[in-house]
C-alpha cells in the first residue's frame, strides 16, 4: 500500500480487486467495475481509497457525480466535469469561455472545426459565425455526434496516459449519460481506462454481462469488522466494551452509521479521553442515543450548532455546490459563513475542492445531506429554494441557460408553480433540441402536472396546449406513433387547441394526430385530418405547412389504394418543398416530408406500372437524405430503396440496402411508425433483416421453395397493407412479385 492511501477496514478484498483491475487498466486492458450496495454500506469510501492510490502514482482521475436534482438533466455529469475541467467561471464572457474549450481540446488531438460547435453547444456557449459553421444535422445526428465526440476525448485522454474515471450514483442518473456510458463500456476493453461504477442495490444496468465488466456488491460488516472500524476512529485508544457493545448491535454492520455513530460519542460529554484509553462518565442509559442512521446523522449535526445552518442551506442546494452560490443566500457574514463551512470540512461532513471564493464543496454522502435537508421546516425550507430560484435567475444566468430544469426544480420545491412550468417548459423545449426525448418527457409531464394546481386563464391554457404538443412529439420518438400515450397527448392538445381558437400550433397538432391514426390503419380518420390540414394551409398561406397537407393525403391515398390521387399529392407536395423549411417545428417530427414524398411516390410510380421511374424517385430520396445528414430520413428512404430493389428483382441492390439498413438501427419510433415502416421492419429488426437477407437466395432460385409467409415481397406487405390497399392494388403488387416473374 503506498503512502498516503487509507486503510479501508473490511474492505481488504474489494479494495484488493479494485487495485488489480486498475493494474490491468494501465497495461491497457480496460476494466468496469460496478460497486453496488445498499446506502451508508462503503461504496464512497472505497472508491475514495482507490483514488487516493491513483492520486499517489501521479495518474488522473475524472469524477462524474449524479444527482437527484438531476436525473432528468441530460449529460449533467459530463457537463459539470467539464465545466470544472475547463475552469468556467460563472462570469466568464462567451469569448473567454470558447478560449477555455479550445485549450481544453487541443492535446486531444481531435479536429476543432468538427467538435467545438458540438461541444460549446452542449456548453451553451456561444460561437462567432466567423469562425464555426453553425451546426444543419437534425437534433438526433447532433446528439449521437456529440456522444461520439466525449467518447472520442476521454479515449484521447486514456491514450496519453492511463485514467480513473468514476460514474458516481448511477441510480440517479440521466438516460443521455446512461446512454454516454454503454457507449463508453463498449470500448473499454481497447482502451487504458479503469471506470468505477456506483449504485445503490435497486439499479439495474441497461448492458449485457461482459468479460470486461466486474459486479462487485458489498455486504455489511461482520463484528470483528465493525469493532475493527471503531478502534480506527478512536484513534486506536479502546472504548469501553459496554459502549462497543451498543455501537455494534445498533449500527448492524453499516459502516456510514458506525463512524457517525462513533464520532458522535466521542464528542459527547457521555466519554472523557484518558492517555491510553476512552472512560465513562456516566451510566449510558443516561445519554439518548440515536436509534437510527439518520438520527446519528442528526445528533452529529446538531453538535456543530451554528454549522448546522450552514449544513442546512448547502443541503437545498444539493450534493455538490460552489461557494458563490451559497454566499449569494446565506445570512451570515463572509468570515461566519466561511468559518462554519471549514467546520464542516473537519468535521469530515462536506469535502472541499479549491478556496473561497472559487470553492466548492461536497457532502461526504447523500445521507448526509438528506439528513441535513430534513432538518428544517418546510416553511423555511420553501423560502430557500425561492431565493435560490430568484439568485439563479439574477446574479447567475449561465445556470439557468444550461440548466432551466434545475430553477424549474427550486420554483416547485419553493410551491412557486406559476414561475416553475415555464422553466419546466424551457427545459422540455431544451432536452428536445438535443434529442434528449426521455427527459423532455419528464419535464413537460411535470409542467403539465403543475398547470393542473393553477386556476384556468387563457395563458394557462396556451402553456398546457404547448406543453402537450411538447409531450406528443416526444413520446413518438420514444414510444413510436401507434402508442396509447401519444394520441392522448395529441387529442388533449386538440381540445386545448379549440379553447385557445385559431392557432398555429393547431398543424402539429394534427400532423400528429395523422400519423397516429395512420399508423393505426385507421386511414379514413388519417384522411380527414389532412384534408383539415390542406384547408389550414390554404387558410394561413403557409407554403411549409402546404407540403405537409400534400404529403399527408398522398400517403393516406396510397394506403387507401387511391394511387392517381396519391401520385398527385405527392407530387404537389414535391413541388413545394424546400430543403430551408426542415427549420419549421412541424417537419421535425418524424421522416423529412421531402424525403417521404420521394420515397412514397416511387412506390405509388411502381403500383401504377413505372418502374424506371419509381427508381428514379427513390434515388432521389435517398440523395436528399443524405444531404440533409438526418438518419432517420436515411434509415425510411433506405427501407422504401429495399422495397424498389426487391420488386424490380434486383438481388445485388437487396444485399446492399439490406446491409446498410442492418448499420442503420433507427430509433424505436421507427419500428412503430406508418404501415409502410412496419411492412419493412416486420414489427422486428430481426425479422426485416431476414426478410432482406433470404429474399435474394429465393430470387436466384437457393431455396428449393417459396419463402413462406412473410419472406416472399407480396407476403411481407399483406400483414399491414392487406388491410389499407384496395383489392386490385394488392392483387397488381401480388402478381409483379409471386412467384417468379421474369425480371424487368
Amino acid at each position: 500500500m503506498k503512502a498516503g492511501v487509507p486503510v479501508l477496514v473490511g474492505r481488504e478484498e474489494e479494495s484488493g480487486l479494485l487495485r488489480r483491475r486498475w493494474d490491468q487498466s494501465k497495461a491497457g486492458l480496460g476494466q468496469v467495475v460496478l460497486i453496488s450496495g445498499e446506502a451508508g454500506i462503503g461504496k464512497s469510501a472505497l472508491v475514495e481509497g482507490l483514488r487516493a492510490q491513483v492520486r499517489a502514482e501521479g495518474m488522473p482521475h475524472i469524477a462524474l457525480r449524479c444527482s437527484p436534482y438531476h436525473t432528468t438533466s441530460a449529460l449533467y455529469p459530463m457537463i459539470t466535469q467539464i465545466e470544472h475541467l475547463l475552469q468556467f467561471e460563472p462570469n466568464d464572457p462567451p469569448a473567454a469561455r470558447l478560449a477555455k474549450l479550445e485549450a481544453g481540446l487541443r492535446p486531444s488531438g481531435l479536429p476543432l472545426a468538427e467538435v467545438v460547435p458540438l461541444l460549446a453547444r452542449l456548453l451553451s456557449v456561444p460561437l462567432p459565425a466567423e469562425r464555426y459553421a453553425a451546426l444543419t444535422v437534425s437534433p438526433q445526428h447532433q446528439k449521437q455526434q456529440t456522444l461520439d465526440a466525449l467518447l472520442a476525448w476521454m479515449v484521447a485522454e486514456a491514450e496519453r496516459q492511463p485514467v480513473l474515471v468514476v460514474w458516481e450514483d448511477l441510480h440517479w442518473t440521466d438516460p443521455t449519460t446512461l446512454e454516454l456510458l454503454g457507449l463508453v463500456i463498449d470500448q473499454a476493453p481497447t482502451v487504458p481506462m479503469l471506470h468505477v461504477l456506483t449504485a445503490r442495490s435497486e439499479f439495474s444496468p441497461p448492458w449485457p454481462p461482459r468479460s470486461h465488466i466486474t459486479p462487485l456488491v458489498l455486504n455489511r460488516l461482520e463484528r470483528p469488522q465493525v469493532e475493527a472500524l471503531i478502534a480506527q476512529r478512536a484513534g486506536g485508544k479502546p472504548l469501553p466494551a459496554e459502549v462497543v457493545q451498543h455501537i455494534v448491535a445498533k449500527t448492524d454492520g453499516v459502516p456510514l452509521y458506525v463512524e457517525e455513530l462513533t464520532k458522535m460519542l466521542l464528542a459527547s460529554a457521555l466519554l472523557r479521553e484518558e492517555v491510553d484509553q476512552y472512560v465513562l462518565t456516566g451510566l449510558l442509559r443516561t445519554v439518548a442515543i440515536p436509534e437510527t442512521l439518520q438520527d446519528a446523522l442528526m445528533a452529529r449535526l446538531d453538535q456543530l450548532k451554528r454549522a448546522k445552518e450552514v449544513a442546512q442551506l448547502g443541503a437545498v442546494l444539493g450534493r455538490e455546490f460552489p461557494y458563490e452560490l451559497l454566499q449569494a443566500i446565506a445570512p451570515q457574514d463572509e468570515d461566519t459563513l466561511q468559518a462554519g463551512l471549514a467546520q464542516l470540512v473537519a468535521a469530515e461532513l462536506l469535502y472541499q475542492r479549491g478556496r473561497p471564493p472559487r470553492a466548492r464543496y461536497i457532502f461526504k454522502h447523500a445521507l448526509i445531506q438528506d439528513a441535513a435537508y430534513a432538518s428544517l421546516l418546510k416553511n423555511t425550507r420553501q423560502q430557500v429554494h425561492q431565493q435560490i430560484a430568484q439568485v439563479l435567475e439574477t446574479q447567475f444566468p449561465a445556470f439557468v441557460e444550461t440548466q432551466p430544469e434545475l430553477v424549474a426544480q427550486h420554483y416547485t420545491a419553493a410551491g412557486c408553480h406559476e414561475q416553475a412550468v415555464h422553466y419546466w417548459q424551457r427545459a422540455g423545449q431544451q432536452a428536445s433540441d438535443r434529442s434528449a426525448h426521455l427527459e423532455a418527457i419528464s419535464h413537460v409531464t411535470t409542467g403539465i402536472e403543475l398547470l393542473t394546481t393553477l386556476p384556468e386563464t387563457p395563458a394557462h391554457t396556451q402553456q398546457a396546449l404547448t406543453l402537450h404538443i411538447a409531450l406528443g412529439a416526444a413520446l413518438q420518438m420514444t414510444k413510436g406513433h401507434t402508442a396509447p400515450e401519444v394520441e392522448r397527448a395529441y387529442t388533449q392538445a386538440h381540445a386545448l387547441c379549440q379553447q385557445v381558437g385559431e392557432t398555429p400550433q393547431l398543424a402539429p397538432i394534427l400532423f400528429g394526430l395523422w400519423r397516429f391514426y395512420l399508423a393505426r390503419l385507421q386511414l379514413h380518420t388519417a384522411r380527414e385530418i389532412g384534408e383539415t390540414l390542406l384547408r389550414l394551409a390554404q387558410h394561413a398561406h403557409d407554403p411549409a405547412l402546404a407540403v405537409i397537407a400534400h404529403y399527408a393525403l398522398g400517403v393516406t391515398w396510397l394506403w387507401l389504394g387511391a394511387l392517381p390521387a396519391a401520385r398527385t399529392h405527392l407530387e404537389e407536395a414535391m413541388t413545394r418543398y424546400t430543403p430551408e423549411q426542415r427549420r419549421t417545428p412541424v417537419f421535425r417530427m418524424g421522416q423529412d416530408p421531402g424525403v417521404g414524398c420521394r420515397a412514397h411516390a416511387a412506390m405509388t410510380l411502381w403500383l401504377l406500372g413505372y418502374p424506371d421511374q419509381a427508381l428514379a424517385r427513390v434515388h432521389e430520396a435517398l440523395a436528399l437524405a443524405q444531404e440533409l445528414l438526418h438518419p432517420y430520413s436515411l434509415a425510411f428512404a433506405r427501407c422504401f430503396a429495399a422495397f424498389v430493389a426487391q420488386f424490380r428483382r434486383d438481388v445485388s441492390a437487396v444485399y446492399e440496402r439490406q446491409r446498410l439498413l442492418s448499420r442503420s438501427r433507427p430509433s424505436k419510433a421507427f419500428y412503430n411508425g406508418q404501415p409502410s415502416e412496419r411492412a419493412c421492419v416486420g414489427g422486428r429488426w430481426p425479422c426485416r433483416v431476414r426478410v432482406r437477407r433470404e429474399w435474394p437466395r429465393y430470387a436466384r432460385g437457393s431455396l428449393p421453395c417459396g419463402l413462406p409467409g412473410p419472406w416472399c415481397s407480396s407476403h411481407t406487405f399483406a400483414p399491414c397493407w392487406g388491410k389499407s390497399l384496395t383489392i386490385w392494388t394488392t392483387r397488381k403488387m401480388a402478381s409483379r412479385c409471386w412467384p417468379r416473374p421474369t425480371p424487368w
